[in-house]
């Protein structure tokens, strides 16, 4: 699933090419995708792009006075083109679900959204305020916003009962991190992924904040540049333990051990964040004793 740190990519790539351009066709090839019918897609037509931004994992993408916006979901991305065909595409099976072609003078270029996989969760908003989409209004701040201090992120957690896992994964605490990049902050911070949030000490807050920080930031820095086709490959090759169950952790060299839900999976190194102690494989697992 895109991040912060691929979101934010997208955003700087899709920014450096689309702003100043007009848009000459869009087609919505996948229908279940489109979450808005006022105004249609097709408003975007003839507006031109004025810049895009990143709310959380949300893409916004200014046309004008209204704004495109894209939630990726797990396996939504987005593929640029040069020169995209030039029949027009067909409703159908395969990943494409929406296109955005630009006018004169750059006639053939644009974008393509696709999501890959059977569960369809990508969502395409066409709105007027960003807020319009539920998911934008109920976002909790940037972690990577220059004004995010110290005291606002204790203040986040205090009083917070749930596991900090789930606490850094929540959208309306903090925007834009998810299960990849929780479990490289939680090992950044040596840190249980099970601990409470409203136990965490003053020094653990401090280093939690730290590694909230750091590791967001090292991973924007490693995608700058980057063509959109590598973002996806930089971001699994910088993981230290999410997705490697079974491998040396980098820092310690005990094996990453892996805790399974229905739905996902956390990775995380004994030695580093739980005292050597594995965590019980199943959802409301304690410390083993």
């Amino acid at each position: 699933m895109p991040e912060l740190p691929e979101v934010e990519s997208l955003s700087r790539f899709l920014g450096e090419r689309l702003v100043g351009r007009s848009v000459a066709r869009v087609y919505a090839v996948a229908v279940h995708a489109l979450k808005t019918y006022d105004p249609p897609v097709t408003a975007l037509e003839g507006r031109t792009f004025d810049g895009v931004t990143r709310r959380g994992k949300f893409l916004d993408l200014r046309v004008g006075e209204l704004h495109l916006v894209l939630h990726l979901a797990r396996a939504g991305w987005v593929r640029w083109s040069d020169r995209l065909p030039v029949v027009p595409p067909r409703p159908g099976k395969g990943p494409l679900a929406l296109r955005v072609r630009l006018g004169r003078p750059d006639d053939g270029a644009g974008f393509d959204v696709t999501e890959a996989g059977s569960q369809k969760h990508l969502a395409v908003y066409v709105v007027r305020d960003p807020r319009e989409v539920p998911g934008v209004a109920r976002l909790g701040p940037d972690p990577l916003d220059e004004g995010f201090s110290l005291a606002d992120f204790g203040a986040l957690l205090d009083g917070e009962r749930r596991q900090i896992k789930g606490v850094l994964r929540d959208q309306s605490v903090l925007a834009g991190i998810g299960n990849a990049y929780s479990d490289e902050i939680l090992h950044t911070a040596r840190m249980s992924p099970f601990k409470l949030a409203a136990k965490l000490s003053e020094e653990e807050v401090e280093r939690l904040y730290a590694a909230v920080g750091s590791t967001l930031r090292e991973a924007v820095e490693r995608s700058r540049g980057l063509a959109l086709k590598d973002l996806k490959a930089e971001k699994k090759s910088g993981l230290r333990v999410h997705g490697r169950k079974g491998e040396p952790c980098p820092v310690c060299g005990d094996t990453v051990r892996e805790v399974s839900f229905s739905d996902s999976a956390l990775q995380y190194c004994p030695t580093c964040q739980t005292g050597g102690k594995p965590l019980a494989d199943r959802r409301l697992s304690r410390l083993l004793k």
